[in-house]
């Protein structure tokens, strides 16, 4: 079959791509129009906080024989996106599929309570507004997914918590979990597709049996070759508080859907799994089976220690771009003249360019502070420290032997936004 996979840049997006080119079938993304195709694959342009109607999907469905949405956010850019990136637009392109006379759309949404997050909420009104369009289309709302080839969001986070010296645990960690291999996922995507029987079924996955989340970050970190576990518990107002804070402030999964879904726990009924698996011909294997597929890389290791580092850099990066800009305005501009004068230079640029480069150290460090994505206000830094570094470098070379090495950190302070800025990517 020719697949359009919505989303296929995401997580589980890429493990739908590669199990359907395992299966002989012609995948073909839709990615946004700002992305680049994938290579060797055919791909369209799509904006899925835009193509709120049937016809804009339409062209693109043009000798498509089925579809597999991948798509889905974390949290909101702008007011409405939920509603509109699992909800409106997922019911639009059903609409268009029907229309199409494309022969099955399998939509991945989540498993969850509807009332834990409008992130589960605005999902499963998607998959009903789906089921009654009029479209053949199966709903598999799967639990946790993870998978030893990589991590995104949620199971970033719990990679990164598993590789802390001390792991806190929201109270003693009794949560428990269903985690289900991406390629098993991928597996009862792929039997969604084929499948006669699974026309109309909302599918509830997760894999064999069900851990607690104590027990799933140690598996994490005996996989990463980190040594035995060793856990602390968190009373649950001080982690729901961290929860709050990284709602408020991160960029990450860290946050209020997390906790709630984390603190109700991810398990599917035994009756549900059984029919889930009976419909689909399916065998997920357990966590321990799925890790010991496969050993943990160092690229593995190094995304886990940097989990909570990431974060860290870039506050530390804008506190810096902030402190220098408060001490570049309260200076007394006598003492920039006076530099100035020793190198030679008219003193009448030294406020403007004192009040310059003042308020752009302020501005870059509020930016990077309040930015979704982080990579532009970071390059910006980076062209500004450079700017810096060359032009006074050059104009007083003498600014170089400073005791305090005030030039010299600039070197340490690139370095610093070049990391920050090769790890911007959502993990």
């Amino acid at each position: 079959m020719r697949v359009l996979i919505t989303g296929a840049y995401g997580f589980i997006g890429m493990h739908v791509v590669a199990a359907l080119l395992r299966a002989g079938h012609v995948p073909v993304a839709a990615v946004r129009g700002s992305r680049a195709a994938m290579p060797g694959m055919d791909s369209v342009a799509c904006d899925f906080t835009r193509d709120v109607d049937a016809a804009a999907w339409r062209p693109r469905l043009a000798g498509i024989d089925a579809v597999v949405n991948c798509a889905g956010i974390l949290r909101e850019a702008r007011a409405g996106d939920f509603e509109r990136v699992h909800a409106t637009v997922p019911l639009a392109l059903a609409q268009a599929c029907r229309d199409a006379g494309v022969r099955r759309l399998v939509q991945v949404s989540a498993l969850g309570d509807p009332r834990d997050a409008e992130f589960v909420a605005s999902k499963h009104r998607g998959d009903e507004a789906i089921l009654r369009s009029g479209i053949d289309a199966v709903v598999l709302r799967p639990s946790v997914v993870y998978s030893t080839r990589g991590s995104y969001g949620g199971t970033t986070l719990l990679r990164g918590l598993a590789a802390l010296p001390l792991i806190p645990l929201p109270g003693r960690g009794e949560a428990r979990l269903q985690p289900l291999d991406a390629e098993d996922l991928a597996a009862a995507v792929l039997a969604a597709l084929e499948r006669p029987e699974a026309a109309g079924q909302r599918l509830e996955l997760g894999g064999p049996e069900a851990i607690t989340l104590r027990r799933y970050l140690g598996l994490w970190r005996r996989w990463l070759g980190m040594g035995e576990a060793r856990f602390i518990a968190v009373p649950r107002a001080l982690a729901r508080l961290g929860a709050r804070l990284g709602e408020a402030f991160g960029r990450g999964p860290l946050g209020m859907t997390m906790w709630r879904m984390l603190e109700r726990g991810s398990v599917v009924s035994d009756a549900s799994l059984s029919h889930s698996r009976a419909v689909l011909g399916w065998n997920p294997a357990p966590l321990e089976v799925a890790l010991a597929r496969g050993a943990a890389s160092s690229a593995d290791r190094w995304q886990a220690r940097t989990v909570f580092l990431r974060p860290l850099l870039h506050a530390a990066l804008a506190l810096t771009f902030l402190a220098s800009g408060a001490v570049g305005l309260m200076t007394p501009v006598a003492a920039v003249e006076s530099l100035f004068e020793a190198g030679g230079l008219p003193q009448s640029w030294a406020g403007p360019l004192a009040l310059g480069g003042s308020l752009a150290d302020v501005a870059l460090g509020l930016w990077l502070l309040l930015a979704r994505r982080p990579r532009r206000p970071l390059v910006a830094m980076a062209a500004l420290v450079v700017g810096y570094t060359v032009c006074i470098g050059a104009l007083l070379p003498g600014v170089w032997l400073d005791p305090f090495g005030g030039l010299l950190k600039n070197i340490v302070v690139l370095v610093a936004i070049a990391i920050a800025a090769a790890g911007a990517e959502r993990q």
